[in-house]
């Protein structure tokens, strides 16, 4: 959820919805200056850069304002999410796009806590307050590409009849005759729809699985689709598949998820072995394997009902299908595969983070980091549940992140810079993979995000020195030896990289640093440039560039990146006082040939 304001009008009301509905708030910077509010420089960019990002955009300004920024960018209503215009002090709410993909409930809500009728324009919803298009949770449409056809009917008058049990479809003002020209079936086979005949599924079939360690998840897919098509059953009616907790990080079992666009979930031990009297196919080979006389029966029937269909197998797959007499609320059952992504979110500054990195803030239930970092993302965690770590609790951080996602929790554990780059990659593919680490751990999913790391930021903002050949070097000594680390120092040195420098300087370590420009001196002249990077992207950055001999420790601390040039990398300053410094790849030497040299290979080609 995203709301964009322009004043403090429009602030107050954000507030207000926020406190209930969750969501961050973005604000135009020229006019609001708040630590909870995202700001943005222009507003068309400010609207165009939200609604690419995701999420519901709710817009406190004028329609048209929206309308004349985001037109460039519509698609068709199946792609375009949610976007509500509301007016700055609460009192108006029209849905713009995205009714029935949740901007029409999401005003109807918005409406309750601001006491005021929402103006809803789509137009089941205003003819008969029903949205045909948008069915309840549990509730699939099989021939949404016919739905436009079947509203122009209802609105020439004609009446509908309703074949099935849904009370949501009775609850609007439909018109109902038994011999209606439009007809509307709820159904769990495989009927096909047209413009006057509308199918749809109630989600009460729950899909158990089994298979093989690494089984392709191709078979699996193939063996549900012709188990579904045999039996006459819609895959929309699944409500989810379910297997054994151990077979959480099955990659055939989600992409079958995927492919049916349903949700994986998974049982313990116990739960499957409360199921044994029921099954009809029990496996003395299956139980002595896992501990369980089947797997795809006993994972079905746990979800609820009696089984609709025993169990089916293929090489090495096996799949059951049980049916309930209600809907099945897939996503409420067992647990969910845990998910931790560790996400990069550059040096400070908002408008430096990626979009993968926020969209993966933005879907995380719980967030873990180091508290300085959650403070510069503050604007995007308000709503979620933060656990801030002190600095030198890496490990701590790390492994508490880990655990509650081996619970079922998605989380993101936060990185500054570049979540791989001294972040917390390493750490949690390291911890992953010890000896103790308990081996549920392994069953989760991880992902590292992408972010702009300070070694980046600080090249960018004082030229581009990092156009030819380069490394990044620790000077932390904590975990790494001194005699390595000035090894290491000594081998950059003599291969003139412009070398990077991380942790430069502690309380502690102060002459690191030090025997690191000794080195350089050796190899480069004192005149190579120096870039000290401080809080890079924050209110306070300092960038100074000055000479390798001129270096100085009491310049340097934690927070500060130290990028030493190669003994090609040029600095000047310009006239408009920036830095340019830069270092080149050789395209000069290479355009400026002696008279009647041969061409060489490149040039050939």
């Amino acid at each position: 959820m995203n709301y964009l304001v322009l004043n403090e009008t429009g602030l107050a009301t954000a507030r207000a919805l926020q406190a209930v509905l969750g969501g961050v708030i973005h604000g135009y910077g020229k006019r609001l200056q708040a630590r909870d509010v995202r700001a943005f420089d222009d507003v068309g960019t400010g609207l165009r850069a939200v609604f690419a990002s995701g999420g519901p955009l709710v817009a406190l300004c004028a329609a048209g304002i929206v309308i004349r920024h985001l037109a460039p960018l519509l698609g068709n209503k199946h792609d375009d999410g949610p976007v509500l215009a509301l007016a700055e002090d609460g009192s108006a709410i029209v849905p713009l796009l995205g009714g029935h993909r949740g901007a029409n409930e999401l005003a109807r809500r918005m409406g309750d806590i601001l006491d005021v009728a929402p103006a809803i324009t789509t137009a089941s919803d205003t003819m008969f307050s029903i949205a045909l298009d948008e069915p309840p949770a549990g509730w699939r449409l099989a021939n949404p590409e016919d739905m436009k056809s079947f509203v122009v009917g209802l609105g020439r008058g004609m009446a509908v009849k309703i074949e099935g049990q849904g009370d949501w479809l009775r609850a609007g003002n439909l018109p109902q005759a038994d011999d209606a020209a439009l007809r509307i079936t709820v159904a769990d086979g495989l009927l096909k729809g047209d413009g006057r005949h509308l199918i749809y599924h109630s989600q009460n079939l729950a899909l158990g699985v089994g298979c093989e360690r690494g089984a392709a998840a191709a078979e699996l897919i193939q063996l549900i689709t012709e188990t579904l098509a045999a039996e006459n059953l819609s895959p929309l009616s699944l409500a989810g598949i379910f297997s054994l907790d151990l077979k959480m990080d099955e990659a055939a079992i989600h992409a079958a998820a995927g492919h049916f666009d349903i949700p994986a979930r998974f049982f313990n031990l116990a739960d499957l072995q409360a199921q044994e009297s029921r099954l009809p196919n029990p496996s003395h080979m299956v139980k002595a394997e896992v501990g369980v006389a089947g797997v795809a029966e006993a994972a079905a029937l746990a979800a609820g009902g009696d089984l609709l269909v025993e169990k089916r197998k293929s090489r090495r797959a096996t799949c059951a299908i049980a049916r309930a007499p209600g809907i099945i609320e897939g996503r409420t059952l067992g647990a969910a595969r845990g998910h931790l992504a560790v996400v990069g979110i550059g040096p400070g500054r908002a408008d430096w983070r990626t979009g993968a990195a926020e969209a993966a803030l933005r879907r995380a239930e719980v967030i873990v980091g180091y508290g300085l970092y959650l403070e510069l993302i503050a604007d995007l965690i308000v709503d979620k549940d933060c656990h801030a770590y002190e600095l030198g609790e890496e490990e701590a951080r790390v492994r508490f992140a880990i655990d509650l996602a081996a619970k079922g929790g998605n989380v993101a554990l936060v990185s500054s810079g570049d979540a791989g780059i001294y972040a917390m990659g390493a750490l949690a593919h390291e911890l992953l993979q010890r000896d103790d680490a308990p081996a549920h751990w392994d069953r989760i999913g991880l992902e590292l995000l992408p972010g702009i790391s300070a070694m980046q930021a600080a090249a960018l903002r004082a030229g581009a020195p990092l156009g030819h050949d380069f490394c990044a070097i620790s000077l932390s000594d904590l975990l790494t030896p001194r005699e390595v680390i000035l090894r290491r120092v000594e081998a950059a040195a003599a291969g003139d990289f412009v070398i990077s420098f991380y942790n430069p300087v502690s309380k502690r370590r102060r002459d690191l640093l030090a025997l690191a420009q000794k080195i350089l001196l050796r190899h480069r002249p004192g005149d190579t440039p120096v870039i000290l990077a401080r809080n890079l992207g924050r209110p306070s950055e300092q960038l100074t560039v000055l000479r390798l001999d001129e270096l100085r420790v009491d310049d340097v601390d934690m927070l500060t990146l130290v990028m030493v040039g190669s003994s090609e990398t040029r600095a000047r300053r310009r006239g408009d006082g920036t830095w340019s410094v830069f270092t080149p790849r050789g395209y000069a030497a290479k355009h400026a040939k002696p008279e009647n040299a041969e061409p060489n290979r490149e040039d050939r080609a």
